[in-house]
């Protein structure tokens, strides 16, 4: 068997996964700091709910309405986290200040 092309043994980088590492554990902080800012906006937007609707009767007068007024609140906070435009702006903000 002939062997007809040899490796430079100088050009083999010796940190080349460090890279790869660096890059898999960037996307991973990445996504978790979209998860704290989607977390946040949907908090805030539980605290606007929450404020806004004190004095309605969207869930009736009667026994358990405050807690099926939070349950209320809190479904749509999370179901609209993300879509606000909040979670960007904060993400946004805070990945360029890493």
């Amino acid at each position: 068997m002939k062997v007809d092309s040899f490796v430079d043994i100088n050009s083999i980088k010796p940190n080349s996964l460090n890279s790869v590492n660096e890059k898999v554990l960037k996307t991973k902080d990445d996504k978790a700091l979209r998860d704290v800012c989607n977390s946040f906006e949907a908090f805030f937007m539980n605290q606007i709910l929450e404020t806004s609707l004190k004095t309605t009767k969207v869930a009736g007068g009667g026994t358990g309405s405050e807690i099926i007024k939070g349950m209320y609140t809190d479904a749509i906070s999370r179901a609209s986290a993300g879509s606000m435009g909040i979670s960007d702006m904060l993400y946004k903000f805070l990945s360029e200040r890493k």
